[in-house]
Formats: structure tokens, sequence, C-alpha cells
């Protein structure tokens, strides 16, 4: 759950978006070794992620859409589908997209073929440049 941008938010600035302009969940108020803490301003931050919960404020989760042809393999394939449903939602989304994106369908199924062994062992597609 993420607390709402409300009006003690938008005067202290204190939270920030690690993909601005993408994401409005899962903000982060970052702290270096120099910086001072008010504990009163972090238990004002805390005391509205409550209250938010309580309200049951949550953020939204985005549905994956699988083209037609990914969804026929996972059908087909069930270590394909386990393993593709224990990658994370962010993970299943790119290959979702990266598959679905494609306009030939000789195009999609190359792209298939290439991303099932990375799904299999478990890997993202992006992982190798997430990792410099």
């Amino acid at each position: 759950m993420v607390p709402s941008r409300g009006i003690f938010e938008r005067q202290t600035k204190k939270l920030i978006n690690a993909q601005e302009g993408v994401t409005k969940a899962l903000r982060q108020w970052r702290f270096e070794e120099e910086d001072e803490i008010d504990s009163n301003l972090v238990l004002e931050y805390i005391k509205e992620a409550i209250v938010n919960a309580s309200a049951g404020k949550e953020a939204v989760k985005k549905e994956v859409s699988i083209p037609q042809i990914f969804k026929s393999a996972l059908a087909e394939d069930k270590e394909l589908q386990k393993s593709f449903n224990s990658l994370t939602p962010g993970k299943q989304r790119e290959y979702a997209q990266y598959i679905g994106e494609a306009k030939r369908e000789a195009t999609q199924q190359t792209r298939l073929e290439k991303s099932i062994e990375l799904i299999k062992k478990g890997i993202g597609l992006n992982d190798k440049y997430k990792n410099c």
C-alpha cells in the first residue's frame, strides 16, 4: 500500500520517485550519511501511511497482457508456464511486451523462441542491463 500524495507530502516534498513520470507508487525517502533526520517528520509520514492503509488505498497493479502466440506456448509447455508465473510481474510484462510489440507473427515466434530459455532459467529479459 502506498501513501497518497496528500497536502502533507506536497508541502514537505521528501518522497522521491525512482522513475519520474513512469510510476506514482513505491516512492522513497533517501537519507544520506550527513543528513539530520527529523523524527517528527518521519512519524507524520508513517501516520499518513497508516491512514491510507486503513482507508484501503493501494497501488494500482497493471495486468499483464499476454499475446495469443505466447498464451498458446504457455498452455502447451507446463514448465514454461510455471517458470513464467514465478517471475515478477515486471519481468512478465517485459516478456509479454517484447513478444507482443512485434507486428509480424514470424517475428513474434522468433522472439518467443529466444525468450523461452531465459524464462525457464528465471532470467528477466533486461536483467543483463540491470546488473551493470
